[in-house]
């Protein structure tokens, strides 16, 4: 009205608080969504664990069609290419597209220094070939196949990342050996797994005697040093055992001596939950202590787990590097990350053919997108955040 005050409205309806945030949530959908769409949400926002993520599931993917991946067969040698450089691939030649190809090469040994000497012939181009047939190999030990993603011309060489001292292409063995590499990181995380949450429940869920029992000997196992204690078990492993043997040998070193930390997370968080109310109720409707951990107490802080898992694997992979590196782990045939830089522990052949330490950026790559991985998830899923 006119000259006068302005009239006032009262709404007859409750007053709620958190009004303006359900509206907010609604129009974003959050207000519907459950905990593992907020997770999701989360996750994908941080973009360093995104792409981590997509990376890691990329190379699970490829160790299952490694055969097809690798231009060469493992074992496949060629004789008149030890140490051979690595081949650059080129697209135009003289100004022309041609598409992906090399130039052949030619070798001659320098009589001064006795080392072979590669020099690229720019007459001669060499067009890879795709979805052609090359080296026979045994798909998963099974099936026959040559069936290969790229091949070099016939009667040519294609060495992306150079050849070793039996003239075997490093590119193709560090694609077979991703598979030992990766998978022994699962394995020995499952071990690592099942020990954790099994002694940490028991002990955070019962206490007393058990619990007191189980940290003195988490205390004594961090007092050793990891590196000497894996040489001490690896060292015990009769010589005449067969690589696959050996290779279950190793992953249960790695998933029997990682277990201390996760059971300590366990513990706690038992601790901390086992006194909730919801946990009495299951304990007076007559569950028992496995029923008890495995549905009601474990799912409460299975994120956690996740996270944790996604942490400890790269620490599995550097151990089984570590080992084979040494000669103390995993040895030829199998060939993994570790078997191929044994290759690389002279100085002299560091020095004269640095690409026998390729092997080292697969190893760093994985356990950088593990870590950010794990930052990711455990970020993601905190309730908190």
């Amino acid at each position: 009205m006119a000259g006068g005050q302005a009239g006032h409205y009262v709404s007859p309806a409750p007053f709620d608080p958190y009004a303006a945030e359900k509206d907010d949530a609604a129009g974003s959908g959050l207000a519907s969504a459950s905990q593992l769409s907020l997770t999701w949400r989360r996750f994908r926002r941080h973009r360093l664990a995104y792409v981590s993520g997509l990376l890691i599931v990329v190379a699970y993917l490829m160790i299952t069609i490694v055969e097809v991946l690798a231009p060469y067969n493992l074992h496949s040698r060629n004789i008149d290419r030890i140490y051979a450089p690595p081949q650059a691939v080129h697209l135009f030649d003289n100004g022309k597209f041609i598409g992906p190809f090399v130039y052949g090469r030619t070798m001659t040994l320098d009589m001064d220094t006795l080392r072979r000497v590669y020099r690229d012939q720019p007459d001669r181009i060499e067009k890879l070939r795709f979805f052609c047939h090359g080296d026979s190999y045994r798909f998963w030990g099974l099936v026959d196949g040559d069936f290969h993603l790229v091949c070099p011309a016939k009667d040519g060489s294609f060495f992306l990342l150079g050849t070793d001292r039996l003239g075997r292409d490093i590119l193709s063995r560090i694609l077979y050996g991703a598979r030992i590499s990766l998978t022994i990181g699962l394995l020995g995380v499952m071990t690592s797994f099942v020990l954790g949450i099994v002694i940490g429940g028991m002990a955070g869920y019962w206490g007393g005697w058990f619990d007191l029992i189980v940290q003195r000997l988490i205390e004594v196992l961090h007092s050793i040093p990891s590196i000497p204690l894996w040489l001490a078990l690896a060292a015990i492993m009769p010589a005449d055992w067969s690589p696959l043997l050996v290779y279950l040998g190793i992953t249960f070193i790695l998933g029997l001596l990682d277990w201390t930390g996760l059971a300590r997370a366990v513990r706690s968080k038992l601790l901390a939950l086992r006194e909730e109310d919801y946990v009495l109720a299951a304990q007076m409707m007559g569950a028992g202590s496995a029923r008890i951990i495995g549905r009601h107490l474990i799912p409460g802080f299975l994120s956690h787990l996740i996270a944790s898992a996604t942490l400890t694997i790269p620490g599995m992979i550097l151990g089984e590097t570590t080992l084979s590196f040494l000669g103390l782990g995993l040895r030829a045939p199998i060939t993994s990350w570790g078997v191929l830089l044994t290759e690389a522990r002279s100085v002299n052949v560091i020095a004269l053919y640095p690409w026998l330490l390729f092997p080292v950026i697969p190893v760093i790559v994985m356990i950088l997108a593990f870590n950010f991985l794990g930052d990711g998830l455990r970020d993601a899923a905190d309730p908190y955040k």
